[in-house]
């Protein structure tokens, strides 16, 4: 038997399997710790987002969480393959490998190089090989290989909260608002990369379809999902209906999720992207 363990910056909150288990990252507001999709929802999040002049703090998942993880798969006699967010990005991926240790000949600790929907289609893609029946070791080696073959793009409808984190400066900020300046990033080599910058959200929307195309175009024949941050999915929905060429004629309709706090905090709401594999 094999069990996946993700961490919840994969959001796959939505997704209620007996062999898949999701280890929560924590968020701080002030002086409040919440576990992310435990005793806060990502609608909780964006509320308290919105209403917060600093931003939130998260946190990695403690090498204890994945011990006991462990612990209790080795219990019930299964191997372990654990999916993380980017080691680039977040220490997560070595809290999995320090708990490991004890565990070496059952655990099998992949980094994705990826965060969010990025890093759920790659949980998404060990699920469906696991449910073909490979063994442990021949979907790590099937990962290793497929997970470059990832492509995660998104579009932001603000610069505000990449000020806050100290990303832009607030003279960036200010000049990309009154310019209605919408980035288009990506998640490259593990980390966060801006391939454009369009104004308005029309031209924003155009950058973010023009660069999907560029990947090469989306393989649909493997997992593949589309995110959402903030309280509403509107936004995604018009993206949507205006690239339908970019789907139509591969898939009925397009499924999208919630993205939780561990980019929301960077992005802020209002951002839109998709995850794929490349053809």
């Amino acid at each position: 038997m094999i069990r996946i363990i993700t961490d919840s910056a994969a959001d796959m909150g939505d997704i209620i399997r007996e062999d898949l288990t999701i280890l929560p990252i924590h968020i701080t507001f002030g002086d409040q710790e919440f576990q992310d999709g435990v005793d806060m929802t990502h609608q909780m999040f964006y509320e308290r987002l919105i209403e917060s002049d600093e931003l939130p703090v998260t946190s990695q998942v403690a090498p204890f969480a994945f011990e006991e993880a462990y612990k209790a798969a080795k219990e019930k006699g299964e191997e372990v393959i654990a999916i993380t967010l980017s080691s680039k990005l977040s220490g997560t991926w070595q809290s999995a490998n320090i708990a490991a240790e004890s565990y070496e000949d059952m655990v099998h600790v992949v980094d994705s190089e990826n965060v969010s929907i990025g890093q759920r289609v790659l949980v998404e893609y060990a699920l469906r090989l696991k449910d073909g029946g490979m063994t442990a070791l021949e979907i790590v080696e099937k990962l290793e290989a497929e997970k470059k073959n990832i492509r995660l793009i998104a579009l932001l409808d603000t610069l505000e909260y990449l000020k806050k984190g100290g990303r832009i400066s607030r003279a960036a900020a200010v000049a990309g608002s009154l310019l209605s300046i919408k980035p288009v990033i990506a998640i490259q080599g593990g980390e966060v990369a801006i391939l454009g910058k369009a104004r308005g959200s029309r031209q924003g929307n155009n950058l973010l379809a023009e660069q999907i195309r560029l990947t090469g175009g989306i393989d649909f024949s493997r997992p593949y999902v589309l995110g959402y941050t903030g309280l509403s999915d509107m936004l995604l929905q018009k993206y949507i209906a205006d690239n339908e060429v970019l789907w139509k004629d591969h898939v009925e309709a397009l499924d999208a999720v919630s993205v939780g706090g561990t980019i929301g905090t960077h992005t802020g709401p209002g951002a839109i992207g998709a995850a794929f594999f490349s053809l």
